[in-house]
């Protein structure tokens, strides 16, 4: 599969031709696996949460596909370890990285060292603040803000209070999700008070917070996790508080995540949260070692639509993401206020394919 705006060798400019320097060195000699099939690393970037562990599940399957051997580590939310882990690729000479950092900040130093070394890196997930890749395979994630903000805003009327349950800020995912969702509740739905919880990205963290600011505010009708980290310890919050109750009753808090994990899906059908924004964990695979594939391959991308349904973006000068489709998901299929949603059910979702 080839995108519809690529083509092999073509002349794209010199920001994206920037980009394809360091190709022409890791396409020359080999490292191989079984068969003479090139040798590339997978970092992942944590095994402790439902959508990683589905990441990580894909990964042997479109490595197959794509014809590349794969090694692989897990960097546990560490971006020391991370770093190790990328010197251990190095000195076993493979030839293009795939890694999920989750500082975006701190990874540069490592991005520069691989980039010496004339090998091509893919980060899934989340874009580095600063540094050379070849291409970012992520979704739009100022838009899982605005979406769980036009699902709670609808539903809520347009006033009452929620919870944001955030990532880590030190990510780009938490910044884009906080910033977007925090711009969407002020510019449309001002009567909508908005407590922003720091998480880290930890369950048990999620859960703290959320009970001391139901505890302060009982009247809170909103929670708005972004991601299914903190979905088991919201869902036994909610119960302790006794409103872990059907979605037509009054007392029902309405509950938004970031994800699309079978848990959440079958949560939606349930009726015990009310809606996720699907990330795409089985095209994240399918595309960090697509674009490996393509960097050994010496291709070049534009920014444009692509023949996947998603559209490549130049976020900076010579920093080109390819912005996977990310579906809102509800129980009905609904739009709210302007946006559509899939239901739970829709098998074209990857956590109803698992």
């Amino acid at each position: 599969m080839r995108l519809t705006h690529t083509r092999r060798g073509a002349v794209l400019g010199a920001a994206v031709t920037v980009l394809a320097l360091p190709l022409l060195g890791a396409c020359g000699g080999s490292s191989a696996g079984s068969g003479g099939t090139a040798v590339v690393g997978v970092d992942y970037p944590r095994s402790d949460t439902d959508f990683w562990n589905s990441y990580i599940k894909y990964t042997p399957r479109y490595a197959e596909e794509s014809g590349l051997d794969v090694k692989t580590t897990n960097s546990q939310n560490d971006v020391a370890k991370l770093a190790a882990n990328a010197q251990t690729f190095i000195s076993q000479g493979v030839k293009g990285v795939a890694m999920a950092p989750q500082d975006t900040a701190a990874i540069a130093p490592t991005l520069r060292q691989l980039a010496d070394k004339k090998i091509p890196v893919v980060t899934v997930d989340t874009r580095p603040d600063s540094g050379e890749v070849y291409m970012v395979v992520r979704a739009d994630n100022r838009a899982y803000g605005e979406k769980a903000c036009a699902f709670l805003g609808s539903r809520l009327d347009g006033k009452g209070k929620v919870v944001m349950l955030q990532g880590d800020l030190s990510s780009i995912n938490g910044r884009d999700r906080t910033e977007a969702f925090n711009a969407c509740m002020k510019k449309k739905y001002p009567g909508i008070t908005v407590f922003g919880e720091a998480t880290n990205w930890d369950g048990a963290t999620a859960a703290q917070k959320l009970q001391a600011r139901l505890t302060q505010h009982p009247d809170i009708k909103g929670v708005y996790m972004q991601s299914s980290f903190a979905l088991s310890g919201t869902l036994q919050v909610l119960k302790q508080k006794g409103l872990l109750v059907d979605p037509d009753d009054p007392e029902h808090v309405f509950v938004v995540s970031n994800d699309g994990i079978p848990e959440e899906l079958s949560g939606i059908a349930d009726g015990k949260i009310d809606a996720t924004v699907s990330q795409p964990a089985d095209q994240y695979a399918k595309y960090a070692l697509y674009y490996l594939k393509a960097a050994l391959d010496g291709e070049k991308f534009e920014p444009g639509e692509t023949d996947h349904n998603s559209r490549i973006i130049e976020v900076r000068p010579g920093l080109l993401e390819d912005q996977l489709s990310a579906p809102l998901v509800t129980a009905d299929g609904g739009t709210y206020d302007g946006v559509p949603s899939l239901k739970s059910t829709d098998t074209s979702l990857w956590g109803n394919q698992l």
